[in-house]
């Protein structure tokens, strides 16, 4: 029996790796660093240790902060200024001695010294409206900043303190030790800003018609900085972008405020008897116990009568939060008011809005149930809701705070709205619930790496947004058969990934320091994110190292690598070329089809294999040969030489190389072919092919990422078929976010200019 045929084709290609050796000795070259997509990405990790573990889980000594307040804060309505007092009770759980605390003071960006507009650069721009004219170069400063009146220790003793813009240091009688706790006191007020005028992530919106405001309340007392075991005290000044870091703790508030008000926020109410009517009462207890349609507690008659009335006393609402970094709360008498249970992990979670009658009909239609059906979804990607309500309040923009956030979207004053601002309105509130989750419970530090809650929160934004279409479908517009999502889908990253380079920055930036600070902290991670799902992990392996990641992480505070090295835990897939491309550089994907060779079987030996059968003392007859259709010599290699001449043949030349079960395992391929993909854009992705035949059928091929490891400007696959290949085509679902597509196919598509089919409109 003649040696088996794949040895001599093993044979073949080991010694054309020799006798180039042999013929062409090379000289050493001088070495180079390792900077193969591939490489491990332990210079870009921090080391592991015993707070965070190299599976991105807590370690056993993980650590982090409490902070309780208690807070008495009173509205004054007429003047637009809040006052307040709060007793903070600071836990060290931390293994160091702290010998002063960090105070994060965020109106102060709003101080009429604040350095915020001082570092934007720019010049005149040859057209502006002319408010922003009048605000930019004619207006008095607003002076909004914490007026600190009082900061004082449990026993009233002054404790001495030090402002450096939106921090504030106060200094400890005695360090704090591990395990300790110290309780202090903060008396201020601050006057609030027209955030429709200003601008601002919270503030008040004037109606002049009813002489009237709506109140959006945030950052409005001062909040105790994060001190961790990777920042040790994250104190970075707040200059206007870059979010929040921010301690869990408990939460008594206190809000006193005009009586006819209608208030919510963060927290329990645990004073409902006191504020709420009788009438009030009882709608509330029938929204308990209704899944379908929300109920209104206040009814927009009811909020324009009060508007009207504006009575001239006071009422206090009292709210109760246990575990959340944060406090948000929002007031106006304008508020109508509707909610709706709905079930998470068998418990009743209450779905809630606020809105003025400025906002229907498109708020009392969609809001609530928008609001129920985000918290559904983003569980099913996550862990259960874990809050007993979700708010969501009509605001000129989008915020987030835990239990309660504020979101755009009006109609005409007729009631008519465009799809634009129907589809940004539903969009936007499933963005800020989601938030809900990334960053009020997975809580990461916003104004280190901003991706960490926005792009993720924007990805599963994405997943549920298509849930919401599903369950809703009579929210689409007639044309739509999908939500038409933002962000998400890889389309959409395309002209930010192939745009300017020198206006691009990698994901793993600092937010406030990149430009386009939507497609890089927003667009780009979702999109990254997205791709891994559909295309890289697929969703089972993706969803579990996802929800892991989730479970793992919820009321704690993760760092990028937490993230990167869970998701590479929990799916067994080695994912560091992909953090790295992705979110580490600002390459881009461009993967085309390079050329396309056929080849046919001859058993006349060649040159070369006569070469090697002498290297190898075989027989050159033993051997087969790959001719490419149309090169030299090609016609005497397939003349009158063997009986492999016909492709139907060849699998019989073959039999006597084989055991009789191989030759029933043996395909018959009749075309041959070597297929080069080239990667123009520096970004590795896997090759996504479908392969045409001549008789109409078609083939997907996913050929992983790591095809590219050995080269990374291009690789060959020799594909054996039964078919003729007729067309070629790279990624044909567009799924890769590849920024050019003219070289994605075989032969070549040739595409009819945008001039040209205007020429064929006009014509026809």
């Amino acid at each position: 029996m003649k040696k088996p045929i794949f040895c001599f084709l093993s044979i073949l290609l080991i010694a054309g790796g020799l006798m180039a050796q042999n013929e062409e000795p090379t000289k050493a070259k001088s070495g180079h660093t390792n900077n193969n997509k591939f490489k491990q990405l332990y210079d870009e990790f921090a080391t592991p240790n015993m707070f965070r573990t190299a599976s991105g889980a807590p370690g056993p000594a993980y650590y982090q902060q409490q902070a309780d307040y208690k807070m008495d804060i009173e509205l004054d309505d007429v003047n637009a200024k809040l006052s307040g007092s709060e007793t903070i009770t600071y836990t060290n759980n931390s293994p160091d001695e702290l010998k002063y605390l960090w105070v994060q003071l965020d109106q102060n960006m709003r101080a009429k010294d604040s350095k915020s507009p001082l570092i934007e650069g720019g010049g005149y721009g040859p057209v502006t409206s002319a408010s922003r004219f009048v605000s930019s170069y004619m207006k008095e400063p607003f002076d909004g900043g914490f007026n600190i009146l009082e900061v004082k220790d449990a026993n009233g003793n002054k404790l001495e303190y030090m402002i450096n813009m939106t921090m504030m240091r106060i200094e400890l009688p005695t360090s704090l030790k591990s395990g300790q706790q110290f309780s202090f006191f903060i008396k201020w007020w601050y006057n609030i800003n027209d955030h429709v005028k200003d601008g601002g992530r919270s503030g008040y919106e004037y109606f002049p018609d009813t002489d009237n405001r709506i109140y959006v309340m945030a950052q409005f007392y001062p909040r105790m900085a994060v001190y961790s075991d990777v920042e040790g005290w994250q104190n970075s000044q707040f200059w206007g972008r870059d979010e929040f870091a921010l301690t869990f703790g408990n939460f008594e508030v206190n809000i006193t405020v005009p009586a006819d008000h209608i208030l919510d926020g963060t927290g329990r109410l645990v004073n409902r008897k006191e504020v709420f009517s009788k009438d009030m009462l009882d709608r509330y207890e029938k929204a308990k116990k209704t899944y379908d349609e929300p109920v209104k507690i206040v009814t927009q008659a009811e909020a324009e009568a009060a508007e009207i009335q504006k009575s001239t006393k006071k009422k206090t609402w009292k709210l109760s939060a246990e575990n959340v970094r944060d406090f948000g709360f929002a007031t106006s008498r304008k508020f109508i008011w509707d909610m709706m249970a709905v079930k998470i992990g068998g418990k009743d979670v209450m779905a809630v809005s606020l809105y003025p009658k400025e906002g229907n009909p498109l708020w009392e239609d969609w809001s609530t149930k928008t609001v129920a059906s985000t918290l559904i979804s983003y569980s099913r990607m996550t862990f259960d809701y874990p809050y007993h309500k979700a708010i969501s309040v009509h605001a000129p923009m989008g915020m987030e705070y835990p239990m309660i956030c504020y979101n755009f979207g009006r109609p005409e004053k007729d009631g008519t709205y465009s799809d634009r601002v129907k589809y940004g309105m539903m969009g936007v509130i499933i963005h800020e619930v989601g938030h809900n989750f990334f960053p009020m419970i997975v809580n990461s530090d916003e104004r280190q790496w901003t991706w960490m809650d926005e792009g993720l929160n924007s990805f599963v934004q994405y997943v549920a947004e298509q849930d919401f279409a599903k369950k809703y479908p009579t929210a689409l517009s007639p044309e739509d058969k999908t939500f038409p999502s933002r962000r998400g889908p890889a389309k959409n990253i395309i002209s930010y990934m192939g745009g300017d380079q020198d206006f691009i920055s990698p994901i793993m930036s600092k937010g406030l320091n990149v430009h386009q600070f939507g497609e890089n902290a927003y667009g780009k991670p979702a999109t990254a994110l997205n791709i891994l799902r559909e295309t890289v992990m697929g969703r089972d392996l993706f969803d579990y190292s996802f929800r892991e990641y989730a479970h793992r992480w919820m009321f704690k505070h993760p760092t990028p690598e937490d993230f990167f090295r869970t998701m590479e835990d929990a799916s067994a897939f080695d994912l560091d070329w992909y953090w790295r491309g992705w979110f580490y550089t600002t390459d881009w994907v461009d993967i085309g089809v390079k050329e396309v060779k056929k080849y046919y079987v001859s058993s006349k030996p060649n040159d070369y294999g006569k070469r090697v059968a002498r290297w190898y003392n075989v027989n050159p007859e033993d051997l087969i040969y790959m001719v490419e259709e149309g090169s030299e010599g090609f016609e005497d290699s397939m003349r009158d030489t063997s009986p492999m001449d016909s492709s139907a043949s060849l699998k019989e030349y073959l039999m006597d190389n084989f055991t009789p079960e191989q030759r029933q395992a043996i395909k018959n391929p009749k075309y041959f072919y070597s297929v080069t993909f080239d990667k123009p854009g520096g970004l590795v992705m896997p090759i996504i092919v479908e392969y045409t035949y001549a008789d109409g059928s078609k083939k997907r091929e996913t050929y992983p990422a790591e095809i590219w490891r050995l080269n990374d400007n291009e690789v060959s696959k020799t594909i054996a078929s039964e078919k003729e290949i007729v067309s070629i085509i790279v990624d044909p679902d567009l799924e890769t976010a590849d920024i050019d597509t003219s070289n994605n196919s075989w032969p070549k598509e040739i595409k009819q200019s945008d001039f040209d089919k205007f020429k064929d409109k006009v014509k026809n």
